[in-house]
């Protein structure tokens, strides 16, 4: 295995399959906890481990995927045309709720971190959590943060906010279809936003709008708080 994993194109189909197996079998259970992202995470670093195949080799060859999330966002745009009616009716409750979120986001770590008596530097680190992994780590960089723990908190947030999100929002019987986008794409960011799309189009081009405006209020006011 670990010989195998040396050049790009077979470190992409090892991640490749390792996804499209994972998706099979979440398809088939439909459990939460067998989401094909978590499986793959988890599948991976197992055989990274025990093979003990250095990270930055195989982060080297699975340089094509990182590079196609830039397009997966774009195209995100599509299933926002195709709500534009939906989105113009509820503006001004979109962009209130979001603003409100991006508050609540950063304000919540801040007074916890306050209270719990943590460092500066651990509540800059994880005040971005609610925002888009690259957004986050440029915010907790400026801020005296530890962009890399910040990465692997908002994607783990993405994870348990994916896993979680459509079972919270089912007991407290939110049904609006706007709402569960917003929530889900707001707080659990891409993971979220694709979880959204599982419900509806709706919810999964609300959940991308979620995303980018969430990601730039957070910018915006970040130093108001971080400062």
């Amino acid at each position: 295995m670990r010989e195998i994993l040396t050049s790009e194109i077979s470190i992409l189909a090892f991640t490749l399959g390792i996804y499209f197996g994972a998706t099979l079998v979440y398809q088939k259970t439909k459990f939460a906890l067998l989401h094909p992202v978590l499986v793959t995470i988890a599948v991976i670093i197992a055989i990274l481990l025990i093979f003990k195949v250095d990270y930055l080799i195989y982060q080297k060859g699975s340089h094509l995927i990182d590079f196609m999330l830039g397009p997966s966002v774009v195209a995100l745009g599509y299933t926002l045309y195709t709500q534009i009616a939906s989105i113009k009716e509820n503006l001004v409750s979109i962009l209130t709720a979001l603003f409100v979120g991006s508050i609540t986001g950063i304000g919540s770590v801040l007074m916890l971190a306050k209270i719990l008596g943590s460092s500066h530097v651990l509540a800059v680190t994880l005040a971005p959590k609610s925002v888009t992994t690259p957004i986050a780590m440029a915010i907790s960089e400026r801020f005296g943060g530890i962009p890399s723990m910040t990465a692997v908190v908002v994607i783990s947030i993405g994870i348990i906010g994916g896993i979680a999100g459509p079972w919270v929002l089912r007991v407290l019987k939110v049904d609006s279809k706007i709402a569960i986008g917003l929530a889900l794409g707001a707080s659990a960011h891409g993971l979220g936003t694709a979880r959204a799309m599982e419900l509806g189009a709706i919810e999964g081009a609300i959940g991308g709008l979620a995303i980018g405006i969430m990601g730039l209020m957070t910018a915006l006011i970040a130093p108001f708080f971080l400062a």
